[in-house]
């Protein structure tokens, strides 16, 4: 199956100028932890609701903080047309939940994450269950592996 097949394609983006409340504010109307940031049609970073936490508030930044100063600018992410067995793989090497989707021109088209994965799995779309129900598994399973890329 395809990363278009199961990703979420209502993204919410957020400018790298925009302060790290109106972020927080945005992830909490639609209840996520994550927000891609954009620029000139370009995804530029990731922000997390614990880069906010960890990068603003520990350090004593304050809500009027800009974006671009806690994102993370290392940006890793699929394409559309990507098979889901090969973009569980990179989250569990990555250790990630999230990942932007670009189609090949790069533009940003959606977000997939380990939940979109799992669903593929649940004989809700055209793919037989064991396939979206390993993927995830073994995307968990390195996600979960202690590593230096995070240290919790």
């Amino acid at each position: 199956m395809k990363v278009s097949q199961c990703m979420s394609r209502d993204v919410q983006v957020c400018a790298p100028d925009s302060t790290i409340q109106a972020a927080a504010d945005t992830m909490q109307t639609i209840d996520s932890g994550v927000l891609p940031v954009g620029e000139n049609d370009r995804l530029v970073g990731m922000i997390t609701d614990r880069d906010i936490a960890v990068r603003a508030v520990a350090r004593g930044l304050g809500p009027d903080t800009p974006v671009r100063e806690v994102m993370t600018d290392e940006v890793c992410y699929v394409y559309d047309d990507q098979e889901i067995d090969d973009v569980a793989a990179n989250m569990a090497d990555q250790q990630v939940r999230r990942m932007p989707v670009v189609n090949r021109d790069k533009r940003l088209v959606g977000i997939i994450s380990l939940g979109d994965i799992s669903r593929a799995g649940d004989g809700r779309l055209d793919s037989g269950r064991a396939d979206g129900d390993q993927a995830a598994a073994r995307a968990l399973s390195g996600i979960s592996e202690p590593s230096s890329l995070h240290s919790q």
